[in-house]
């Protein structure tokens, strides 16, 4: 068995996850304004983007174990990294407000709508990610 692939395929199956909980649980709230299900949504979308932050880590940590070096990035890939970071420390800090403040419903609806589109354009980004590194 090649364990390499397996670490990658497993890593790569909680990325999904990730994105799918991101993605998902913020159009799902959008979709259905009741506080309690929002909440809800809100701890679900927390984990989706702590599992989108710590599996990214956890594939530059698997290419420094097999090859002791980190992947080699260079220009656009390296900017959808950027813009795939930046998304999901600003999905984490968005979804914590929200859960730690009360806010209004006008501002409630907006952070889903920016969570939303968070999500999608780091989803947009691993796309871009794969394909040019």
């Amino acid at each position: 068995m090649d364990y390499q692939n397996l670490a990658y395929a497993l890593t790569q199956i909680v990325h999904n996850f990730g994105a799918v909980t991101v993605v998902g649980g913020a159009v799902f709230a959008l979709a259905w304004p009741d506080t309690g299900v929002m909440r809800k949504l809100s701890w679900m979308v927390l984990a989706g983007w702590l599992a989108q932050a710590l599996s990214g880590a956890m594939f530059g940590a698997i290419s420094y174990y097999y090859y002791t070096a980190l992947p080699d990035l260079f220009g656009v890939a390296i900017v959808a990294l950027i813009v795939k970071v930046v998304c999901a420390a600003l999905g984490v800090c968005l979804t914590v407000w929200q859960l730690l403040s009360q806010l209004s419903e006008s501002t409630r609806r907006y952070t889903w709508l920016v969570l939303c589109c968070l999500g999608m354009l780091a989803l947009s980004s691993a796309a871009v990610l794969r394909w040019f590194s």
